[in-house]
């Protein structure tokens, strides 16, 4: 234990790992894939929380995929299931040559690599549409947010105003889509007639991430030069709530999955992570890494991933 306040686990990778990301469905909530140099690892993660014959945090390798580059960002697809005959395991991957790449397997000899191409510059977000799997929203440093079928085809495209920094969809609104541009808007589009339906303005920037709350589907946080913020999308189209993060600046900034009040941010000096209780308006995790890339929730328990050096640090956050 490093802290009354959470307990801490690691996984061992071969290499610096770039990218991090659990599942958010909760069929297959337990796989984390990680991305290292041109490979991409499945494991499957029990936790002490969830199984008390458990001791702590147990994982088991459950293969690896090697790609043509490194991973810049990573999306489960809400068809993965290891629980159906014959198994499946897809996701996607954003390379650095700016192309996807959907990654399918059975677990057992086939496995199949789609590279979707269109981008033109970086590719910094990915997700699937959560309630089916068949589109992927994909967004980058090329000023387009992109919505493409699982065959690769682009569907459409919006034009933005500045570099797209991430790309969100809710399972309860899949007929609308969450951009935010760098230079400090986060666009909510409509996937129907492909208009914005709503602006937010952070008054600063630059944004480096931005989230939309699992448990609230009116709730916005994002992380723009050295704060985070909260929107009410119902109220505002400012910031309800402001708070300094990283007094050099934000990268990371994402809700917990399980846990409404709960927010994680990293940014510098150094390597910050930090986790936010916004309703106790106190932090529960104030730690520094010397590496640190990618940040993600898991869907069940207050656990947070983080890439490192040669691992994945994991938190286990004692929450109320």
């Amino acid at each position: 234990m490093d802290n009354p306040g959470y307990s801490q686990y690691a996984i061992p990778t071969s290499d610096v790992v770039q990218c991090v990301e659990f599942s958010p469905f909760p069929w297959s909530a337990k796989l984390l894939a990680v991305a290292t140099g041109n490979r991409v690892t499945a494991f499957s993660c029990i936790f002490q929380e969830e199984d008390e014959a458990v001791d702590g945090f147990e994982y088991t390798h459950i293969r690896e995929f090697k790609l043509d580059c490194k991973s810049s960002a990573l999306a489960w697809s809400p068809e993965t299931s290891l629980s159906t005959i014959p198994k499946l395991m897809s996701f996607i991957a954003a390379g650095e040559d700016y192309k996807l790449r959907l990654v399918q397997s059975d677990l057992k000899e086939d496995d199949t690599v789609l590279a979707f191409e269109g981008h033109t510059s970086y590719v910094n977000s990915v997700t699937f549409d959560p309630n089916q799997g068949e589109q992927v929203a994909s967004t980058g440093d090329d000023l387009t947010c992109r919505i493409w079928n699982k065959d690769g085809d682009v569907i459409s495209v919006f034009q933005l105003t500045s570099p797209g920094m991430s790309v969100c969809w809710h399972n309860e609104e899949e007929l609308k889509i969450l951009v935010a541009q760098k230079n400090g808007i986060i666009r909510i589009f409509s996937l129907v007639n492909q208009q914005t339906i709503m602006s937010l303005n952070c008054g600063q920037s630059p944004i480096m991430a931005a989230d939309w709350s699992r448990h609230n589907c009116l709730l916005v946080g994002a992380i723009a030069g050295t704060d985070w913020m909260m929107f009410d999308t119902s109220l505002s189209s400012q910031p309800i709530e402001k708070r300094q993060a990283h007094t050099d600046g934000g990268k990371y900034f994402k809700w917990s999955r399980c846990h409404e009040s709960l927010l994680a941010t990293i940014g510098r000096p150094g390597r910050q992570i930090k986790v936010f209780n916004k309703r106790h308006q106190q932090l529960h995790i104030n730690t520094s890494l010397p590496v640190a890339y990618g940040l993600t929730w898991h869907l069940h328990l207050p656990v947070m991933a983080v890439g490192g050096d040669k691992r994945v640090h994991i938190w286990v956050v004692e929450s109320t």
